[in-house]
This record gives structure tokens, sequence and C-alpha cells, in this order.
């Protein structure tokens, strides 16, 4: 859970198949709404996206939100991972999960692995669940210059991470150990094994470089390179990656230059989700 600081101008970009989001389509170039109050990044499915009910309570107490005639609506875009085939399917975030999130936000001192939204996440499953491994939560930040991004990504991908050079960090493997891409690099959907729907790469992205709405947009786009750089096969099918942009700060900026550390810090976070997860 993000909270986001005044003036904040959000973005986003969907790739794959099967996203679980809400308050989307407001980010979309074209639309009025240029402003956002928090973002959420949660398990549960479709059921968790209640935990943005909490956080949208948690603003509305503090007159935090879009100004109506009637009330300050806030805008809290939300996405989520299918984790409901680890652990209890009836375990799910909710709406108190949301406040309580907000309620206990920092900016220092993060955990990082199989916690929050990383907790029920796995990789590695284009052969099916019983050859994956833990996925998880990871965060980087990237400082330039004038500027800075971060990128908070959950980990919970079809597909196996992978290091700089291709190597497989965590993935799909067999009982004893050795990875099942060495036999099969093309990693050929295991068809009928349960990989439908449960996987996603969710990524929140925050700048301090005050970017317009279609710029946020653009380097959301383009942040999707990060996920495609650290996760082999990325966006299929059977995926619903899901990339957020949050911008607020310094005027002036080079517009490439954001993106290109955007995609960096992308591919960073999400190795880092699976390298603090201990994956088993």
């Amino acid at each position: 859970m993000i909270l986001c600081p005044p003036r904040t101008v959000g973005g986003c970009d969907v790739r794959g198949a099967s996203p679980g989001s809400r308050e989307l389509a407001l980010l979309q170039s074209e639309k009025k709404m240029e402003e956002i109050h928090a973002l959420v990044l949660t398990g549960g499915s479709a059921f968790g996206l209640a935990a943005a009910d909490g956080v949208m309570r948690f603003l509305e107490g503090r007159s935090i939100g879009y100004q109506t005639p009637w009330a300050k609506v806030p805008i809290v875009p939300a996405a989520v991972v299918f984790d409901l085939n680890v652990g209890s399917s009836t375990v799910r975030p909710d709406a108190q999960s949301g406040y309580a999130a907000a309620e206990a936000a920092r900016n220092e001192g993060i955990p990082e692995g199989t916690v929050g939204a990383g907790t029920g996440t796995t990789v590695g499953k284009w052969a099916g669940l019983e050859h994956a491994m833990h996925g998880g939560f990871g965060l980087v930040h990237v400082k330039r210059d004038q500027w800075s991004v971060s990128a908070a990504a959950v980990v919970n991908c079809v597909g196996d991470v992978t290091d700089e050079k291709g190597k497989i960090i965590a993935g799909a493997r067999e009982a004893h150990g050795a990875w099942l891409a060495l036999r099969d690099p093309l990693r050929a959907m295991r068809r009928g094994v349960a990989i439908l729907p449960a996987n996603t790469v969710l990524v929140a992205l925050l700048t301090d470089a005050a970017l317009t709405k279609v710029d946020s947009n653009r380097v959301s786009q383009r942040a999707h390179d990060g996920i495609a750089r650290a996760v082999r096969p990325a966006h299929t099918s059977f995926d619903g990656d899901v990339v957020f942009c949050a911008a607020s700060g310094m005027p002036g900026y080079d517009l490439d230059a954001i993106a290109e550390a955007a995609s960096e810090a992308t591919e960073q976070a999400i190795r880092r989700a699976v390298t603090t997860g201990g994956g088993s």
C-alpha cells in the first residue's frame, strides 16, 4: 500500500491476459482525472480488491481525496495477484487489512520477500504448481542526479526469474533441484495443469520527477521491458501483469532517462523479490 503526496499524477500499463484491477481506466492518458491518492498491490485475487476500501476510508478520515460538491473521494487504483492456491483460499486481504496497511505506512525499514502481497506468490508455474518456487515482494531505489525512481514489485509469474545473464535464479525445477528449462528452453506450457489464472507481476513505480499523465503512462509502458528482462516467458496468456507509475516532484526531466531507470529498477526489484524470499 503506497500513500501518495499531494498532486501525484498516475499512469498505468497492463500486459498479459488475466489482470485483476480497480480504477485503472481513470489512469489512461485521455481520462480527466489527474491526481491519485494511493496505490494498492494485494493478494487474494478479486477478493483482495476490498483492501482498497480500507485505504479509501483511511484517506477520507484525513480529508484526502478528489473534491466533489458533497465529499472528497479518494482515488485509489489497485491490482491483485492470484494466490488462492497457496495456504487457505478463504484467507484474503479485506478492507480492515487495507486500513491497517495505511496506518502502518512508512518510508524506510520496509520488509521484502514472502511478506505482504508477496506472501502467497509463486514463480515458475509453466510446468505446473508442483514444480514452482516462492515468489515475493522486492523494492529497489535508483537515484539519478536531480531525480530518482523506486520500483516495488510483487512477483507471481508463470515464468522463471533470471539474472542479468539469463541464468535462472528462481523457477520451475525438478524434485532433485535441476531447472526444468535446461531440457525445455522454450518453457512450453504444460496444458491441463493448474496454472490458469494463478500468475501476475505487479509493479508500482514512484518518481520525484513531475511527469505529465501522458509521460507517466509512457514510463509504465517502458517499465514492462524490465519485466521481460527478468522473467521468461513474460506477459503470457496466463499472466495479468500491471505496472503503475506515480509521479510527484520537480519539473524538468529527461523522459527517456527516467523510463530506462524505471525499467532497470523493475527488473532489479523482481530479482530482489525472489532472492529475499528464500525461494523453496
